[in-house]
């Protein structure tokens, strides 16, 4: 959910998920594999295939893990900034971007446990301020069908972004922008990836809770799992945890608003190198909200994830259902293939997770609870200066070694 594209701002994830799907397929979707499926983990090929994608796409720094029932196999890349000497480790803090949306997911989908609160409920019960909110039901917010304006496509956030990259932002002012929008279409009438929709799950967990999501994440999430190195920073707090690897963007959030990938006079001197990017570590990660403000290491998304798309959050009735929730959606950019989205998790390929994108950061994370394979990666660019997704880009040619084509 990188807010300078409307690519990214509106479905950058998505995009990059369609971008994997695309990877794994040969001509059309790509669906689960059966249990019999043969997997290949060879530590040697995956390495170098990091290797490769990593210098292809001229990111500074980037890490990966992979876990099958083969073993686990990890591999870093370059260093944590620019033109420095620290090399990028396994315990490096990154931006994660949209992954946060799992977690505010999860949250809801936990209070629906408890009986807090139903998939069926209309937003208006808990935000009469909502259009059409006596219409637009919780699970709407959750698979992105409400119909509500995302608020990072809106010129006014860029702007700002790009003028007060310091701002602290509250969450309402956030899904003001959002409702101040014409909504897209009626509720359940389409799909379409919109920040708001997380946003304001965040706010009503909170409302339920009567606390902050930084505490509801640490007691539901983080503590329970052992995620000691996630974090969900307060709206003021632009800095990240020792040890962290800093993280590049080229070009401006306003300039990029409609595509990602730099003119080609640009692109040819970011090849040449001599355009680089700029530095965007701390800028204030709170317009993202509860739609991706969170922080991690690449070993603590691995254990997310697998809690995510193996059981460890939900029941064994509810998790199932989460999992059946997933459903093909559209997406702007034929002839790739259709992502799946569902409760707040996205099914790419054979893995369940999501991935993330914030000015410098791209992240994946996915788990295939058959077969057991687990992919994550990060990359400290982001996108790349042709426009791919760095991350996803590298993760589409692991999930392609490991299951074939």
């Amino acid at each position: 959910m990188r807010a300078g594209t409307r690519r990214g701002a509106a479905s950058t994830a998505l995009l990059a998920i369609a971008a994997l799907v695309a990877g794994c397929a040969d001509g059309g979707a790509a669906g689960p594999p059966s249990p019999s499926a043969s997997i290949t983990a060879d530590a040697g090929a995956l390495q170098a295939q990091f290797d490769e994608l990593a210098t292809e796409l001229g990111v500074p720094g980037a890490a990966m893990l992979v876990r099958t029932p083969q073993g686990e196999v990890t591999a870093v890349f370059g260093v944590t900034q620019l033109h420095g000497s620290t090399p990028v480790s396994l315990d490096d803090h990154i931006r994660i971007g949209s992954n946060t949306k799992t977690m505010t997911a999860t949250v809801i989908l936990q209070l629906v446990q408890e009986g807090r609160i139903a998939l069926s409920d209309k937003v208006a019960k808990y935000r009469p301020d909502v259009p059409n909110g006596n219409r637009i039901t919780i699970e709407q917010l959750l698979t992105m069908r409400s119909g509500l304006a995302n608020y990072t496509t809106t010129l006014a956030l860029n702007t700002a972004l790009d003028e007060q990259p310091q701002r602290a932002w509250n969450p309402e002012e956030l899904v003001a922008m959002g409702l101040a929008e014409p909504p897209a279409f009626p509720p359940g009438d389409d799909w379409m990836y919109s920040n708001t929709n997380t946003v304001l799950l965040g706010l009503i967990a909170e409302q339920l809770e009567r606390k902050p999501l930084a505490e509801i994440f640490q007691e539901r999430l983080f503590t329970p799992l052992g995620l000691r190195e996630t974090s969900y920073p307060a709206a003021d707090d632009a800095s990240l945890p020792e040890p962290y690897s800093h993280g590049y963007m080229y070009s401006t959030n306003v300039a990029t608003m409609q595509t990602s990938e730099l003119p080609p006079d640009q692109l040819a001197q970011a090849k040449a190198g001599t355009l680089l990017p700029s530095d965007t570590t701390n800028l204030n990660p709170s317009w993202a909200g509860a739609a991706g403000a969170g922080i991690s290491t690449i070993r603590d998304l691995a254990h997310w994830v697998e809690a995510l798309g193996g059981g460890g959050v939900l029941g064994p009735s509810l998790q199932k259902e989460r999992l059946a929730s997933v459903q093909p959606v559209p997406i702007p950019l034929p002839p790739l293939p259709d992502p799946q989205y569902g409760w707040g998790i996205a099914k790419i390929g054979p893995l369940y997770g999501h991935t993330g994108e914030l000015p410098g950061y791209n992240s994946f994370m996915g788990y295939d609870p058959v077969q057991k394979v687990t992919i994550v990666v990060w990359t400290n660019l982001a996108p790349a200066a042709d426009g791919r997704p760095p991350a996803a880009t590298i993760a589409t040619a692991l999930m392609k070694s490991i299951y074939g084509s």
